[in-house]
């Protein structure tokens, strides 16, 4: 068999297997589609915004409080002979109600003695009087000597101060035989009662613990940086109005009032704030409409109104960056940074006052490496 040499064949083969290239290139380059720039832009999600009026609320928690908290003490010595039904802990009373009555017996006695003294004294200056204007006028004539009108000029000024004093004692007898009735200051509730019928007491003796029910307080610890969302103009109108929610007899319950007032100190520790809420009637005793009363030491939730954003926007937690910048995505589909305006956190997000205008739209997938300008592709909302 013939053969034929190497340095004629490899050429040859080489020549064959490059057209054989060629032919498929060709065919397969008629198959071979280009895809447009835009298909390698990155998918994204958006939301499209709508800043509209809102207002902000702050929340909080606080214990009902009495407005004023009064001890009752005995003010003079006596034995308890009257206690009001309403005396007892939880009794409701109005301003000048007997509460409790001391026997009177010695304090009437006192005042009876302090009268006829103040008379005597009243008749002893009287008299010290005329004979001071008769020495006057023997002096004038001569028939009196100095010594003489000296000692009627002393005995006036000694009458005088024995009817002061005997004033002053019918006065305190009076007051002694007063304080043995004990009667409301205010209109309120009884709180602690330590005193019954045929009980001595002496001066000083505690008898219980009274606080006032015409309008109740709930002091609301909130952070500092809050009170930036509240209008606390407290004038004669007082201050931003407040809502407070509880439970009470197996049911929810809602009382509205105000702040009034805030104190004068912030809480080194915790950077708290304390404002005063202030309820009017929170036992609902002026009003014939039924509600549940809003007792003191009841817990409740607090919502305090606050001011106003013209165009606040709502937005999701992953559409913000960098803390106060979001991805807006403008009618070409190109991404840009935009500094926006944070007021708050929410619940859900933050809480956008400018920087946004309505219809446009942020993006909120997560999303690197990006430059202003870049092309993405917005995912369908489903």
């Amino acid at each position: 068999m013939k053969r034929f040499p190497l340095k004629l064949v490899l050429p040859l083969a080489i020549v064959l297997t490059s057209g054989v290239v060629a032919v498929f290139l060709v065919t397969a380059g008629a198959r071979v589609q280009t895809r447009p720039a835009e298909d390698f832009a990155r998918l994204v999600r958006a939301t499209a915004v709508q800043p509209q009026p809102r207002r902000l609320a702050v929340r909080a928690q606080g214990s009902v409080e009495p407005r004023t908290q009064t001890d009752l003490v005995a003010e003079t010595a006596g034995r308890i002979l009257e206690v009001s039904p309403s005396f007892a802990a939880g009794g409701f009373f109005n301003q000048g109600d007997l509460l409790i009555r001391l026997d009177a017996t010695d304090q009437e006695i006192a005042v009876r003695r302090a009268e006829a003294n103040y008379t005597a004294a009243q008749s002893r200056l009287s008299l010290a009087e005329k004979m001071f204007s008769r020495s006057e006028a023997l002096r004038e004539s001569g028939a009196l000597s100095d010594r003489e009108f000296d000692d009627a000029t002393n005995s006036v000024a000694l009458a005088k101060a024995a009817f002061i004093e005997s004033d002053a004692s019918r006065s305190q007898a009076m007051s002694d035989l007063a304080r043995t009735e004990i009667r409301a200051p205010y209109e309120g509730r009884i709180r602690t009662a330590k005193a019954d019928v045929g009980q001595f007491v002496s001066r000083g003796t505690p008898l219980g613990r009274i606080y006032a029910t015409d309008y109740a307080e709930v002091p609301l610890p909130i952070p500092d940086t809050d009170l930036a969302f509240l209008d606390l103009d407290l004038g004669d109108s007082g201050g931003p109005p407040v809502e407070l929610r509880s439970g009470f007899a197996g049911q929810d319950h809602v009382w509205t009032g105000k702040i009034v007032r805030t104190e004068g100190e912030i809480d080194p520790r915790t950077r708290m704030v304390t404002v005063i809420a202030r309820v009017e009637d929170p036992y609902g005793r002026r009003t014939d409409q039924p509600m549940a009363p809003l007792a003191v030491g009841m817990f409740v939730d607090a919502t305090i109104q606050g001011r106003v954003i013209p165009e606040a926007v709502e937005i999701p937690r992953r559409a913000l960056r960098d803390g106060d910048r979001v991805l807006v995505i403008n009618d070409d589909l190109e991404i840009h940074y935009r500094d926006v305006d944070v007021i708050k956190r929410t619940r859900d997000g933050f809480l956008v006052g400018g920087g946004l205008e309505n219809g446009e739209r942020i993006c909120i997938s997560p999303i690197e490496a990006v430059t202003n300008g870049m092309k993405v592709r917005v995912a369908p909302l489903s």
